[in-house]
């Protein structure tokens, strides 16, 4: 196998590092997070760092990059206290990938793509049109990240949508019926699917797939 020091990474032109160092952790969620000001703009961004934090409470976590420049997502979700979560389809990706770029601040993507704002009864944030799983949240608290000044944003499930297509009677939401990818690196799109899913885990029993049995 070839072998990379830290020494080495520290070295490597800035996109190469980049490249590699997102890409060697694995593939990452894809999402979009959707925002609106107090007065009205709203801004579409990609995020892939959104992870599952706890079940009881229903809560997730996601790092914001350095504010150090304007982020409308992080500014309007200090103002609002609240924003979704869409899950990227396959034909989303080339819109999605766009949101990245750099826009001045209050500009919405939502104008320079085809993505389309969706809003649902009683809540003022916008969603996604389209997205197959949508999470309405609500800003919790957030954690300063020295090593590299970046933020660890926390916030709790308050609506939950999804396709019921993807249900499972468990409760399990089976993501791969709804075209949902996710990311290699900083701009690889994959789109997986099921393999197989397992039951429990036990000590010193034999681990059982709920399509084997």
């Amino acid at each position: 196998m070839k072998h990379i020091s830290q020494e080495a990474i520290s070295k490597m032109e800035k996109i190469e590092r980049l490249n590699l160092i997102n890409s060697c952790t694995g593939y990452k969620s894809a999402n979009l997070l959707a925002t609106k000001s107090l007065d009205g703009n709203t801004n579409v961004a990609i995020f892939s760092s959104i992870t599952h934090l706890g079940s009881n409470p229903a809560i997730i976590g996601f790092i914001m990059r350095p504010t150090t420049v304007p982020r409308d997502t992080y500014k309007n979700i200090k103002e609002t206290g609240y924003f979704t979560v869409n899950h990227i389809t396959a034909d989303m990706i080339a819109d999605a990938h766009h949101t990245s770029a750099n826009y001045d601040l209050g500009v919405s993507e939502f104008d320079k793509t085809s993505l389309e704002e969706e809003y649902k009864t009683n809540i003022e944030t916008p969603f996604v049109k389209g997205s197959p799983v949508q999470l309405h949240c609500k800003y919790l608290n957030e954690y300063y990240i020295q090593e590299n000044n970046t933020i660890h944003v926390i916030a709790a499930i308050e609506n939950l949508f999804f396709e019921e297509k993807l249900i499972h009677k468990d409760g399990w939401l089976q993501i791969d019926k709804g075209n949902v990818v996710a990311l290699n690196g900083l701009d690889g799109y994959c789109l997986p699917k099921l393999i197989d899913r397992f039951e429990y885990a036990r000590k010193e029993v034999s681990t059982v797939s709920f399509y084997k049995k």
